[in-house]
């Protein structure tokens, strides 16, 4: 037997198939959690100005609603992914899941903002817990092969699709329902999920104690950061407030790193983090949110604003991204197994990339959808699936058993402080843009100059993307290793 015949044998034993199993529902079981909880960093944002004129939210606090569930929810990532390996991933997933759900229906709920706030903050809690399991517990219960690799594209492509599926129901459940209902609609799909994880295999947890000192570092030092950056969008840049929170981040990861160094058992052991692909995977990714959900924000502001399409409208407008991703999908295992994985990874990140550049040449307020945004959105789509899945695969390869929910937990802390970096970045682009282009033109004008200069900036952290995968990432993966360990 060789050596690499011995390895996959190995991979196959360290994740032991799911005998007599659904697996199929077992899929469906992980995808529709990682559905919902990524879909909540956009269904909120359709329904914002219901909100507003409920609730009666003052204009500079209605950003917080959505910011403080990515606040919370990055922030606790790496902390949940390793409570997951010590603790148990099935329980803290199950965990998780109850969390987001009762703060969910409280949210929906709420006689007011304050109200509101606290529950959008215990949900990102609870996403924080179960977001690491799902990609964890994909790894225990499929087995090494075309099993996991399928359904490690199906997990990618709901990840990936969230954000589009947030703003489509969002759109939709607020329009024809109620703003409280994009809150409600977690709890039955909650407990259609706790039901589902019976089928799941919990796998091995680690024994030991949570590194408290790390978890208390690294979750204050991203959220600091994460705050800074929303905080900086709303309150300026040079904000003393803003200066404050981008100081302690610093410091606080700084005293992480230093601690990390320093403990016997650290919550994000070395050993996770010095392998090249992986630490390039998570760049990538991190780049990758950046320009993301920074691109849907600014193209919902100008279907809504400049064209004035109604939420359905705006969420049905952006199943081209649905296509894409779903595509990329099917296509990323045979990719790995013909291609190097970084030119997969590149390649999704410059089609994406030209996804951008194309509103940049042609967006104009009068622009006509089929000729200018589907090609754009189907090229976005499917460079973001190729980007997202095979960074996945990467970041996940060769993490042993006992580390598999903090490495998962650090791809999604990866999205996730991409994407709170991008809404404010980008943003602050478009408004000063804006600003400067409105004297001598028409609002809508102005708007669009703004949103293409956003979408622009996006395109070149994309093509940066590209760039850092080619030169951080050697590894090479088999269709059946893709997923494997």
């Amino acid at each position: 037997m060789s050596v690499h015949d011995r390895a996959e044998t190995s991979s196959q034993v360290a994740a032991p198939p799911a005998a007599g199993r659904r697996l199929g529902l077992a899929l469906l079981v992980i995808a529709t959690a990682q559905l919902m909880l990524v879909l909540d960093d956009t269904i909120v944002n359709i329904a914002l100005p219901s909100m507003q004129r409920s609730l009666h939210i003052a204009t500079p606090h209605l950003n917080w609603v959505a910011s403080f569930y990515a606040l919370a929810f990055g922030g606790l990532l790496l902390a949940g992914g390793r409570a997951g390996d010590l603790f148990g991933r099935l329980r803290v997933f199950r965990i998780g899941i109850i969390v987001f759900a009762l703060a969910s229906m409280a949210g929906g709920f709420a006689p007011d903002a304050t109200a509101l706030v606290a529950a959008r903050i215990v949900q990102g809690c609870g996403a924080a817990l179960a977001a690491p399991g799902a990609l964890s517990l994909l790894a225990t219960t499929f087995p090494a092969g075309p099993a996991r690799t399928r359904a490690l594209g199906v997990y990618g492509a709901m990840a990936g699709l969230g954000s589009v599926v947030g703003l489509l129901l969002g759109g939709t459940l607020t329009e024809y329902l109620s703003w409280r209902w994009v809150l409600f609609i977690n709890v039955p799909i909650a407990v259609g999920v706790l039901i589902g994880t019976s089928v799941l295999v919990p796998g091995d947890s680690e024994h030991g104690r949570l590194d408290i000192p790390g978890a208390v570092t690294a979750t204050l030092g991203i959220g600091s950061l994460i705050y800074a950056l929303t905080r900086g969008n709303t309150n300026g840049w040079t904000d003393a407030g803003t200066l404050a929170c981008f100081t302690a981040g610093a410091v606080l990861l700084a005293a992480f790193l230093l601690i990390e160094r320093a403990s016997r058992a650290p919550m994000l052991p070395s050993r996770v983090v010095r392998d090249r692909n992986r630490a390039g995977a998570n760049v990538v990714l991190l780049l990758l949110g950046t320009g993301m959900l920074a691109m849907f924000y600014l193209l919902t502001l100008y279907m809504q604003i400049v064209r004035g399409y109604s939420p359905v409208h705006t969420g049905l407008a952006y199943l081209p991204v649905v296509a894409g991703f779903l595509a990329a999908g099917g296509l990323v295992p045979r990719l790995l197994g013909a291609l190097p994985a970084r030119a997969v990874i590149a390649a999704g990140m410059t089609l994406s990339a030209g996804g951008l550049a194309w509103y940049v040449a042609e967006l104009t307020p009068t622009s006509n959808y089929w000729a200018v945004m589907v090609p754009a959105m189907l090229a976005f789509g499917t460079g973001a699936g190729l980007t997202f899945i095979s960074c996945t695969a990467v970041g996940m390869r060769a993490v042993e058993p006992r580390d598999s929910g903090v490495a998962a937990g650090l791809l999604n802390t990866s999205v996730q402080t991409g994407n709170a970096l991008g809404v404010a970045a980008l943003a602050a682009i478009a408004s000063i843009v804006t600003r400067t282009h409105l004297p001598g033109h028409t609002i809508t004008t102005a708007l669009t100059d703004g949103y293409v200069a956003g979408l622009l900036a996006g395109a070149i952290i994309f093509a940066a993307g590209a760039v850092v995968a080619l030169v951080s990432i050697n590894a090479r993966l088999s269709g059946a290793e893709a997923a494997g360990r």
